[in-house]
């Protein structure tokens, strides 16, 4: 029998087993029902600007997000469109609007229910919610990511791996995506979505918990679960 030497423990290490890491109740998504005919493509600023209104606290809390609205890519032929002035998204009745809070913020979100919000001239209604959880996967992916700037996707790689790393994050298979533009009142926001994969789960977690970069009420860094890529295992899902 050969005896292994403590040493070599330090080289040797199992996968993670998903079931034994519990799955923090700490932070969850909250999607709304909303009553809305259309918005426009770029709400980023007139959403954020909107529920923050009612929801004053969301700036103090760091764990705290504003997903942008979406709807699917494609439906009866009509593609999201690439240009903000071109189009407007249409929205259907399944289409939720979605807040990341910590639970100690749940019942303080029931004061968006019955509001109806102005989103640059588009009025959403607000109805009730359901809980979320957070996700085990390590594949995750944020639709808008801040470039700080820069158009350069490299540069935008570096500045993302950076940030993680001196979050104790290690990087092994990131993709970054389209470089999408947002208009503000103090300027364009430049946005790339990125897909990060091989993650632990711990680190997936932390992620979607704190998001990335410093904008996540704009809805930029917020990480959501990949489910459609062969890396992710099967025993995850």
């Amino acid at each position: 029998m050969v005896e292994q030497s403590r040493d070599s423990d330090l080289y040797w290490q199992e996968d993670e087993d998903p079931s034994e890491i519990p799955l923090p109740e700490t932070v969850q998504d909250l999607l709304f029902r909303i009553d809305c005919r259309t918005l426009p493509l770029d709400h980023a600023e007139a959403l954020s600007g909107e529920i923050r209104k009612h929801l004053p606290w969301l700036e103090e809390e760091p764990n705290a997000a504003i997903h942008l609205i979406h709807v699917a890519e494609s439906a009866n032929g009509w593609m999201r469109p690439e240009d903000p002035d071109s189009e407007l998204l249409h929205v259907s009745r399944r289409t939720r609007m979605t807040l990341r809070l910590p639970s100690h913020r749940f019942d303080d979100a029931r004061t968006l229910i019955g509001k109806t919000l102005d989103i640059a001239g588009h009025p959403l209604t607000v109805g009730d919610f359901h809980l979320r959880p957070l996700s085990k996967l390590t594949t995750i992916f944020a639709r808008h990511v801040d470039t700080g700037g820069s158009e350069d996707e490299s540069v935008f790689l570096r500045q993302v791996a950076e940030e993680l790393g001196q979050r104790g994050i290690r990087v092994r298979k990131m993709m970054p995506g389209k470089l999408h533009r947002h208009r503000t009142r103090d300027g364009e926001i430049l946005t790339r979505k990125l897909m990060l994969s091989d993650l632990q789960i711990p680190e997936s977690l932390q992620l979607q918990e704190r998001g990335l970069g410093h904008r996540p009420l704009m809805g930029m860094g917020i990480f959501l679960p990949h489910k459609g890529i062969e890396a992710v295992n099967k025993k995850q899902e």
